[in-house]
Protein backbone atom coordinates (compact mmCIF):
# COMPACT_ATOMS: atom_id res chain seq x y z
CA UNK A 1 0.00 0.00 0.00
CA UNK A 2 1.27 3.29 -0.74
CA UNK A 3 1.94 5.81 1.82
CA UNK A 4 0.32 9.03 1.09
CA UNK A 5 0.18 10.98 4.55
CA UNK A 6 3.59 12.57 6.29
CA UNK A 7 1.85 11.63 9.78
CA UNK A 8 2.55 7.93 8.91
CA UNK A 9 3.84 6.38 12.13
CA UNK A 10 6.75 4.79 10.12
CA UNK A 11 7.61 8.26 8.82
CA UNK A 12 8.06 9.56 11.78
CA UNK A 13 9.92 6.75 13.32
CA UNK A 14 12.49 7.25 10.00
CA UNK A 15 12.74 11.18 10.93
CA UNK A 16 13.51 9.96 14.52
CA UNK A 17 16.63 8.31 12.82
CA UNK A 18 17.38 10.78 9.95
CA UNK A 19 17.93 13.13 12.97
CA UNK A 20 19.87 10.51 15.16
CA UNK A 21 17.40 9.80 17.80
CA UNK A 22 17.06 6.37 17.70
CA UNK A 23 20.72 5.03 18.87
CA UNK A 24 20.92 1.50 17.18
CA UNK A 25 19.68 2.32 13.38
CA UNK A 26 21.04 5.02 10.56
CA UNK A 27 19.09 6.80 7.78
CA UNK A 28 20.24 5.59 4.54
CA UNK A 29 20.05 7.35 1.21
CA UNK A 30 20.50 7.05 -2.34
CA UNK A 31 21.18 4.02 -4.48
CA UNK A 32 24.89 4.25 -4.11
CA UNK A 33 25.17 4.59 -0.67
CA UNK A 34 22.58 1.54 -0.52
CA UNK A 35 24.26 -0.26 -2.39
CA UNK A 36 27.70 0.09 -0.10
CA UNK A 37 25.29 -0.71 2.87
CA UNK A 38 24.38 -4.30 1.31
CA UNK A 39 28.11 -5.12 0.92
CA UNK A 40 27.96 -5.03 4.82
CA UNK A 41 26.19 -7.44 6.80
CA UNK A 42 24.11 -5.25 8.61
CA UNK A 43 20.44 -5.65 9.71
CA UNK A 44 17.64 -3.71 7.35
CA UNK A 45 14.53 -2.42 8.62
CA UNK A 46 12.93 -0.77 6.19
CA UNK A 47 13.11 0.66 2.58
CA UNK A 48 11.00 3.72 1.89
CA UNK A 49 11.17 3.69 -1.96
CA UNK A 50 9.27 6.12 -5.07
CA UNK A 51 6.51 4.24 -7.06
CA UNK A 52 8.89 4.45 -10.22
CA UNK A 53 12.23 4.11 -10.07
CA UNK A 54 15.13 3.53 -11.99
CA UNK A 55 16.27 -0.24 -13.20
CA UNK A 56 19.00 0.18 -10.58
CA UNK A 57 16.79 0.80 -8.12
CA UNK A 58 14.76 -1.93 -8.72
CA UNK A 59 18.09 -4.31 -8.55
CA UNK A 60 18.39 -2.40 -5.01
CA UNK A 61 14.94 -3.55 -4.01
CA UNK A 62 15.30 -6.70 -5.85
CA UNK A 63 18.25 -7.47 -3.47
CA UNK A 64 16.66 -6.23 -0.25
CA UNK A 65 13.69 -8.12 -0.59
CA UNK A 66 16.19 -11.16 -0.72
CA UNK A 67 17.74 -9.84 2.64
CA UNK A 68 13.58 -9.94 4.08
CA UNK A 69 13.77 -5.75 4.35
CA UNK A 70 10.12 -4.25 4.73
CA UNK A 71 9.97 -2.44 1.27
CA UNK A 72 7.65 0.47 1.74
CA UNK A 73 6.32 2.50 -1.66
CA UNK A 74 5.79 6.01 -0.54
CA UNK A 75 4.29 8.61 -2.49
CA UNK A 76 7.21 11.01 -3.92
CA UNK A 77 6.09 14.14 -2.00
CA UNK A 78 5.61 12.48 0.91
CA UNK A 79 9.44 11.27 0.60
CA UNK A 80 10.45 14.52 0.07
CA UNK A 81 9.50 15.19 3.84
CA UNK A 82 11.70 12.96 5.42
CA UNK A 83 14.66 13.29 2.66
CA UNK A 84 17.98 14.79 3.93
CA UNK A 85 19.12 15.80 0.60
CA UNK A 86 17.95 17.77 -2.46
CA UNK A 87 17.19 14.47 -4.25
CA UNK A 88 16.41 11.17 -2.77
CA UNK A 89 16.71 9.40 -5.74
CA UNK A 90 13.84 7.42 -4.70
CA UNK A 91 15.43 5.37 -2.13
CA UNK A 92 15.69 5.68 1.58
CA UNK A 93 16.86 2.84 3.86
CA UNK A 94 16.41 2.34 8.03
CA UNK A 95 19.27 -0.05 8.64
CA UNK A 96 21.14 -1.06 11.31
CA UNK A 97 24.04 1.37 12.90
CA UNK A 98 27.21 -0.57 12.77
CA UNK A 99 29.28 -1.23 15.78
CA UNK A 100 32.98 -2.15 17.27
CA UNK A 101 34.33 -1.29 20.50
CA UNK A 102 37.88 0.20 20.96
CA UNK A 103 39.41 -3.04 21.72
CA UNK A 104 38.27 -4.59 18.57
CA UNK A 105 39.26 -1.75 16.51
CA UNK A 106 42.83 -1.68 17.63
CA UNK A 107 42.88 -5.51 17.67
CA UNK A 108 44.34 -6.03 13.64
CA UNK A 109 47.76 -3.12 14.53
CA UNK A 110 49.36 -0.88 12.49
CA UNK A 111 47.63 2.32 11.44
CA UNK A 112 44.45 4.28 13.00
CA UNK A 113 43.46 7.71 12.79
CA UNK A 114 41.88 9.45 16.45
CA UNK A 115 39.14 12.62 15.96
CA UNK A 116 38.81 14.53 19.01
CA UNK A 117 36.02 16.57 19.31
CA UNK A 118 35.79 16.84 14.94
CA UNK A 119 32.23 18.80 14.54
CA UNK A 120 32.23 19.07 11.06
CA UNK A 121 30.38 15.43 9.14
CA UNK A 122 31.94 16.38 5.87
CA UNK A 123 35.20 16.74 7.95
CA UNK A 124 34.54 13.30 9.45
CA UNK A 125 33.36 11.15 6.33
CA UNK A 126 36.41 12.17 4.45
CA UNK A 127 38.84 11.36 6.93
CA UNK A 128 36.92 8.15 7.28
CA UNK A 129 37.19 7.96 2.92
CA UNK A 130 40.55 8.73 3.25
CA UNK A 131 41.77 6.74 6.39
CA UNK A 132 40.13 3.59 3.92
CA UNK A 133 42.40 4.82 0.84
CA UNK A 134 45.55 5.34 2.36
CA UNK A 135 45.11 1.88 4.22
CA UNK A 136 44.48 2.82 7.83
CA UNK A 137 43.08 -0.43 9.74
CA UNK A 138 40.32 1.72 11.80
CA UNK A 139 38.92 5.35 13.04
CA UNK A 140 38.47 5.94 16.71
CA UNK A 141 35.80 8.93 17.67
CA UNK A 142 36.50 10.35 20.93
CA UNK A 143 33.84 11.79 23.52
CA UNK A 144 32.42 14.97 21.42
CA UNK A 145 32.47 14.38 18.17
CA UNK A 146 29.68 14.28 15.37
CA UNK A 147 27.60 11.22 14.73
CA UNK A 148 29.77 8.72 12.70
CA UNK A 149 26.82 7.37 11.29
CA UNK A 150 24.64 10.77 10.18
CA UNK A 151 23.56 10.91 7.19
CA UNK A 152 26.31 14.05 6.26
CA UNK A 153 28.78 11.75 7.00
CA UNK A 154 28.02 8.74 5.47
CA UNK A 155 27.40 10.75 2.16
CA UNK A 156 31.11 11.93 2.68
CA UNK A 157 32.49 8.91 3.54
CA UNK A 158 31.41 7.19 0.12
CA UNK A 159 31.00 3.74 1.58
CA UNK A 160 33.82 3.76 4.02
CA UNK A 161 31.66 3.69 7.43
CA UNK A 162 29.90 0.44 6.36
CA UNK A 163 33.99 -0.81 5.66
CA UNK A 164 36.39 0.61 8.14
CA UNK A 165 36.33 -0.46 11.67
CA UNK A 166 34.71 2.91 14.07
CA UNK A 167 34.94 3.21 17.23
CA UNK A 168 32.81 5.99 18.60
CA UNK A 169 32.30 8.05 21.71
CA UNK A 170 35.56 6.72 23.27
CA UNK A 171 36.30 8.31 26.67
CA UNK A 172 40.08 9.82 26.76
CA UNK A 173 40.91 7.59 29.56
CA UNK A 174 39.83 4.47 27.77
CA UNK A 175 41.83 5.84 24.76
CA UNK A 176 45.06 5.83 26.16
CA UNK A 177 44.69 2.62 28.25
CA UNK A 178 43.82 0.80 25.45
CA UNK A 179 46.19 2.60 22.76
CA UNK A 180 49.61 1.87 24.94
CA UNK A 181 48.65 -1.82 26.02
CA UNK A 182 48.20 -2.22 22.17
CA UNK A 183 52.12 -0.92 21.71
CA UNK A 184 50.65 2.01 19.52
CA UNK A 185 52.20 4.99 19.43
CA UNK A 186 49.66 8.23 19.91
CA UNK A 187 50.89 10.98 18.06
CA UNK A 188 48.89 14.48 18.14
CA UNK A 189 48.99 16.71 15.16
CA UNK A 190 49.41 20.68 16.49
CA UNK A 191 51.50 23.62 14.87
CA UNK A 192 53.48 23.88 17.84
CA UNK A 193 55.18 20.45 17.12
CA UNK A 194 58.75 20.82 16.89
CA UNK A 195 59.02 17.33 14.35
CA UNK A 196 57.57 17.52 10.98
CA UNK A 197 55.31 14.83 9.78
CA UNK A 198 57.30 13.40 7.21
CA UNK A 199 60.18 13.18 9.78
CA UNK A 200 58.41 10.94 12.01
CA UNK A 201 58.89 7.02 11.42
CA UNK A 202 55.00 6.06 10.40
CA UNK A 203 56.63 2.85 9.91
CA UNK A 204 55.49 1.41 13.66
CA UNK A 205 51.98 1.23 14.53
CA UNK A 206 50.62 4.41 15.48
CA UNK A 207 47.62 6.69 16.14
CA UNK A 208 47.25 10.08 14.53
CA UNK A 209 45.45 12.45 16.98
CA UNK A 210 43.69 15.30 14.98
CA UNK A 211 41.59 17.83 16.48
CA UNK A 212 38.27 20.11 16.78
CA UNK A 213 38.63 22.59 13.72
CA UNK A 214 38.52 25.74 16.03
CA UNK A 215 40.34 24.88 19.04
CA UNK A 216 42.84 21.47 17.74
CA UNK A 217 43.64 18.81 19.99
CA UNK A 218 42.79 19.08 23.87
CA UNK A 219 46.01 20.02 25.96
CA UNK A 220 45.00 17.41 28.41
CA UNK A 221 45.61 14.78 25.34
CA UNK A 222 48.31 16.89 23.76
CA UNK A 223 50.44 16.52 27.26
CA UNK A 224 49.50 12.22 26.92
CA UNK A 225 51.06 11.87 23.70
CA UNK A 226 53.73 10.19 23.28
CA UNK A 227 54.96 12.43 20.15
CA UNK A 228 53.83 15.27 18.27
CA UNK A 229 54.20 16.41 15.05
CA UNK A 230 53.35 19.98 12.67
CA UNK A 231 52.76 20.16 8.68
CA UNK A 232 54.93 22.99 7.48
CA UNK A 233 53.13 25.75 6.16
CA UNK A 234 53.82 28.67 3.74
CA UNK A 235 53.10 31.89 5.12
CA UNK A 236 50.30 33.50 5.98
CA UNK A 237 48.29 30.07 5.67
CA UNK A 238 48.60 29.32 9.59
CA UNK A 239 46.54 26.27 9.48
CA UNK A 240 44.98 23.28 7.42
CA UNK A 241 41.59 22.11 7.23
CA UNK A 242 41.76 18.89 9.52
CA UNK A 243 40.27 16.86 6.48
CA UNK A 244 43.00 18.15 4.68
CA UNK A 245 45.39 17.38 7.34
CA UNK A 246 44.48 14.06 7.31
CA UNK A 247 45.24 13.26 4.15
CA UNK A 248 48.33 15.13 4.13
CA UNK A 249 49.50 12.44 7.30
CA UNK A 250 48.00 9.91 6.20
CA UNK A 251 49.39 9.23 2.91
CA UNK A 252 52.42 10.49 4.41
CA UNK A 253 52.39 7.34 6.15
CA UNK A 254 51.29 5.24 3.41
CA UNK A 255 54.33 6.18 1.22
CA UNK A 256 56.69 5.06 4.41
CA UNK A 257 55.19 2.04 4.58
CA UNK A 258 55.41 1.06 0.76
CA UNK A 259 59.07 2.17 1.23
Amino acid sequence: MLITSPANERLKHARRVRDGREDNLIFVEGERLIEECLQSDLAMEACFHSPELSPRAQTILAELTERACPLLPTADAVLATISDTVNTQGLILIAERPSATLAQVLSSGGLFACLDAVQDPGNFGTILRTAEAAGAKGVIALKGSVDAFAPKTLRSAMGSAFRLPIATDVGLEEFLAKTSAAGLKVVATTAEAEISYSNFDWRQPAVIVLGNEANGVRQELLESCDARVNIPLCAPVESLNVAAAAAVILFEAARQKAI
